[in-house]
């Protein structure tokens, strides 16, 4: 089987004007240790991307805003032909900021919208006006006629939220909306306590099945939850009843689970290719191998492909195909990223305990 990249996160900087809880580089205003790479750089990295396949590049952060030269960058992969999106937290959009997005060739952006309401927002954003200002950038997005989709992360403080903010999703006119069981990386590692439990993680995923089979107007996709899919066929089975599912071209891929190593990769402000967003470990670095060469011959990227490897439930599952299970998750509670998934609920009939 072919492995092909189809979608790869770009950290163009590290810095960010929030702190988030969740937050998986555990983004500063000021990245010390971590300093923005050069404008050449950038433009070297999308001619070593582009020289090889035509993914979408979703330019990310930290806050990809507070570089200068984003929208240099996004129009330099827009003529190169590459899908160029933008990852915002909102704060930081004015109207001058939507004419730059038209003018690179900026095809989709996504905001991150976390509560219903300011107080949830702000908290998980640690910073007061973070809501007002995703409100507003929809707003200016939508004037402006900016397709942009929403992503919402949650944890135990904010999960009796989730109806609530799929539904404010729809009103201020989001194109789609991800639904993300956060992995705890980064800042995530200090809230472990608040990550939802395996057995209310299998009801969300059973709500959002029900839900997006009545869903006509706006995409919908539970993000970083791969046994969704062993769910949609579980249901297909005990049913007899399918729905055609909703399709993006900025999306990562069909209906399938984890996609780390498989279809996207994320590259960071240090060069390393990591598996995803979510995964801290480095199949290489840009600045010292091609991206064709990492992303074809690391020997992570290998293993993750090689669903034989999987260890424990997943190793025996008959949902491995289309499921996987989390590999970012697997690896930051386990250590090993080819273990179980650690907050899948489900027993395979295969499956023997030690």
């Amino acid at each position: 089987m072919k492995f092909e990249p189809k979608w790869i996160a770009w950290e163009i900087t590290r810095r960010c004007n929030l702190k988030c809880v969740h937050c998986r580089s555990s983004s500063e205003l000021e990245a010390k240790d971590h300093p923005d790479f050069s404008h050449e750089e950038g433009l070297r990295i999308i001619d070593d991307i582009s020289s090889y396949a035509s993914p979408v590049v979703v330019l990310s952060g930290g806050e990809p805003l507070l570089r200068e030269d984003v929208f240099e960058l996004a129009r330099y992969g827009t003529d190169k032909g590459l899908r160029m999106c933008l990852a915002t937290n909102g704060t930081l959009v004015t109207e001058e900021t939507c004419l730059s997005i038209k003018d690179s060739g900026i095809m989709m952006v996504s905001l991150s919208l976390d509560g219903a309401s300011a107080p949830v927002h702000d908290d998980f954003r640690n910073q007061p006006g973070a809501f007002d200002g995703t409100i507003n950038a929809a707003s200016l997005f939508k004037k402006h006629g900016i397709s942009f989709l929403i992503n919402s992360s949650f944890t135990k403080r904010n999960e009796t939220e989730i109806p609530q903010i799929y539904k404010l999703a729809k009103e201020i006119g989001a194109t789609a909306w991800y639904l993300f069981m956060i992995v705890p990386t980064g800042r995530g590692e200090d809230i472990m306590d608040e990550l939802i439990s395996k057995e209310d993680y299998e009801d969300i995923l059973n709500w959002h099945y029900e839900m997006e089979k009545e869903e006509d107007d706006m995409l919908v996709r539970p993000t970083c939850a791969p046994q969704y899919y062993r769910i949609v066929l579980q249901k297909a089975k005990e049913t007899g009843e399918k729905f055609k599912r909703r399709s993006l071209k900025f999306s990562t891929g069909g209906s399938k689970g984890c996609l780390a190593g498989q279809l996207i990769s994320l590259i960071n402000v240090d060069g390393d290719v990591l598996p995803c967003s979510y995964f801290p470990k480095s199949a290489g670095n840009i600045r010292e191998k091609s991206y064709k060469d990492i992303w074809e011959n690391s020997t992570l990227f290998k293993e993750l492909r090689d669903f034989k490897l999987y260890k424990g439930r997943c190793g025996v599952c008959e949902y491995v195909n289309v499921c996987g299970g989390c590999r970012a998750r697997a690896y930051a509670i386990t250590g090993d990223y080819l273990a179980e998934e650690p907050f899948c609920a489900y027993i395979p009939a295969r499956y023997k305990p030690e």
